[in-house]
């Protein structure tokens, strides 16, 4: 399964294009050039997650309300070209990926290395010699990794689940 996954800024956005739970392609980008990568790869796409802004009662400012501009015109870009679009919370991943609610974002990139690293469990990157899963990954594209890891799993465990239901019947 290919897909891009998204962690959407009001200005740059930081994305990877996975192949089932490889990273292929990744980087971090003005928003500009991140629908250029939807419109460059939408019709090799199964699917474009996005990260979703959640409201937990606090008062937001400007760059939120942006982000959201963003969220949409990603979303409009991957559907127009028929592209599935799918969203995953912020807390959808920390409970995906480290079972707690209160994590931050060194528990989540921590949780990523212990599950993928071949060698460097404690970069996840490796050297540029001797590479290891992560290698060229930067601050917003582990958020991005995430959001698709997230995606891929739940619906892992949606096609687990309705394989077992079919077993009962």
């Amino acid at each position: 399964m290919r897909i891009l996954a998204i962690d959407p800024g009001n200005k740059q956005s930081a994305y990877v294009v996975m192949e089932d739970w490889a990273p292929v392609e990744f980087g971090k980008e003005n928003n500009e050039d991140v629908l250029q990568v939807i419109h460059r790869e939408a019709q090799k796409l199964n699917a474009c997650i996005i990260e979703m802004v959640a409201s937990y009662g606090l008062a937001v400012g400007k760059d939120v309300f942006e982000t959201c501009v963003w969220i949409g015109r990603f979303s409009e870009a991957a559907g127009g070209l028929n592209c599935q679009v799918d969203y995953i919370y912020r807390m959808e991943e920390k409970m995906n990926l480290c079972h707690n609610s209160k994590a931050k974002d060194a528990n989540i990139r921590q949780a990523l290395i212990d599950r993928f690293a071949g060698f460097d469990f404690k970069n996840g990157k490796g050297t540029k010699k001797k590479p290891d899963f992560f290698y060229g990954f930067a601050k917003d594209v582990w958020a991005a990794y995430a959001t698709g890891t997230t995606w891929l799993d739940k619906k892992e465990g949606e096609k687990n689940a309705s394989e077992g239901q079919n077993r009962k019947r």
